[in-house]
């Protein structure tokens, strides 16, 4: 049987026996979390993806690339959805931070517990269309899947009142059929997302950075304190936040370190798999 990721399509005979799994066009994955190294698989045939962030001391920029970059990586559309609408007096200082991260990044303010404020992402939630909720605890995924269900379908929590941080409530991933039609996966919350064969996503979701990249004098300029850094003189010019230069050095680092991770893993799993084979090999040899 084949590695099945929520999202995934398979065909059956009649009685129900598996025949094959169909191709994905879209897969997200991550290294698994802690110290295993293997990939886990997060969901797959994914349309548009909302990424939840709620606007409150938990909001952070860092964490919102880090899920854009898996997105990305995966080749779908993306969405931020900033939750808690009701309670933040200023939304407009989180769209802008946002916006000035990605300008062309489509965002969305909403009251999860407000169906008409919900509405917003009909849009996207459409008959045909398959979207999926990436985000920490507490932002209020759950909340926002019920009120698009129009049904308590979700286990709902409430946050810690000293930092906003949310208690884990969805442990499981579930995919549900909206009243419009279209399809809705729900993923638990992941303060571990660790970048794993991702570099592609990274380069795209830090797009400006990338292009400066190419004009520095060195390929191999690691935007320090290298001559002719075209990347370190638009910091200094001011047209380039350091906070993101920063963000896209650790990123990359921790793609490379769990990317040659995982191959040096599946080489190991080879090698031990020729073992095995040669020594069945031998065994039916010394029977005949």
């Amino acid at each position: 049987m084949p590695e099945f990721s929520v999202g995934d399509w398979i065909v059956l005979d009649s009685s129900g026996g598996f025949i094959r799994l169909l191709e994905r066009f879209s897969l997200f994955s991550r290294k698994a979390a802690g110290t295993k190294v293997t990939t886990q698989l997060i969901a797959s045939n994914i349309d548009t993806v909302f990424i939840v962030s709620s606007m409150n001391q938990d909001f952070n920029l860092n964490r919102i690339e880090r899920y854009l970059a898996v997105a990305n990586e995966a080749g779908v559309e993306t969405v931020v959805v900033l939750t808690k609408l009701d309670t933040c007096k200023h939304p407009d200082q989180y769209v802008v931070q946002v916006h000035d991260m990605d300008p062309f990044l489509e965002t969305v303010t909403v009251n999860s517990l407000d169906p008409e404020s919900v509405c917003k992402l009909g849009g996207w939630c459409i008959e045909g269309n398959t979207v999926a909720f990436l985000g920490s605890s507490g932002v209020g995924k759950s909340t926002l899947i019920n009120t698009l269900l129009g049904e308590s379908a979700q286990q709902t929590n409430a946050i810690r009142e000293d930092d906003a941080k949310g208690r884990h409530t969805t442990t499981s991933r579930s995919i549900h059929i909206l009243p419009s039609g279209g399809l809705l996966l729900d993923t638990p919350g992941m303060r571990e997302l660790q970048l794993a064969e991702c570099e592609q996503g990274i380069e795209d979701t830090f797009s400006e950075i990338s292009e400066l990249a190419k004009l520095c004098r060195f390929k191999d300029c690691q935007h320090e304190n290298e001559p002719g850094c075209v990347v370190r003189s638009a910091i200094e010019s001011s047209g380039l936040d350091e906070r993101r230069l920063t963000n896209y050095l650790k990123l990359m680092k921790e793609q490379e370190l769990n990317t040659a991770t995982l191959a040096e893993k599946r080489a190991r799993d080879r090698e031990f798999g020729r073992h095995i084979h040669s020594y069945k090999k031998s065994k039916r040899n010394k029977k005949g």
